[in-house]
């Protein structure tokens, strides 16, 4: 497995979030029941990813963005159906912690929700701890957030 940082334009990454998308629309059931939460997972404006290669086939990704001046934001975390149960996705962590504590980041926070019962397992096991729900998320009872002093 390789890993290489990019940043929001990688055409690997974005083909993997269309991935992730179609993916989080089965768990839904449909686009129009998780519609609330795509404005707040564009592109745009995420500087810091990483994606996870086999040989040159991409496999993995995730993210982050700036929150505050102490907190970044971890967003589009993925891995291929065939590559999960690997510790990819525990790697990735791992290197998105190690680099937002890089660029002096103190805090990480994510979202995330029940149905997504892998990640959630996987962020508690990190040391990831849910806290109130934070910035957009406030008022969508059915996401989780969590945070991660690094």
């Amino acid at each position: 497995m390789r890993f290489k940082y990019t940043d929001g334009g990688n055409a690997d990454f974005i083909t993997l979030c269309h991935e992730r998308d179609e993916f989080l629309n089965e768990i839904a059931g449909g686009e129009e029941n998780r519609a609330e939460y795509i404005p707040y997972n564009q592109l745009n404006d995420i500087q810091d990813v990483i994606v996870a290669y086999d040989n040159e086939l991409p496999v993995g990704s995730a993210s982050f963005k700036k929150y505050d001046n102490e907190c970044a934001e971890i967003k589009r975390v993925f891995v291929k159906k065939e590559y999960r149960g690997k510790g990819i996705s525990k790697s990735l962590m791992e290197l998105l912690e190690d680099r937002a504590r890089e660029q002096g980041y103190h805090y990480l926070i994510l979202e995330s929700g029940e149905p997504l019962t892998a990640a959630m397992a996987l962020y508690k096991k990190i040391g990831y701890t849910i806290v109130p729900n934070y910035g957009p998320y406030q008022d969508m009872p059915e996401s989780i957030c969590m945070k991660k002093k690094i």
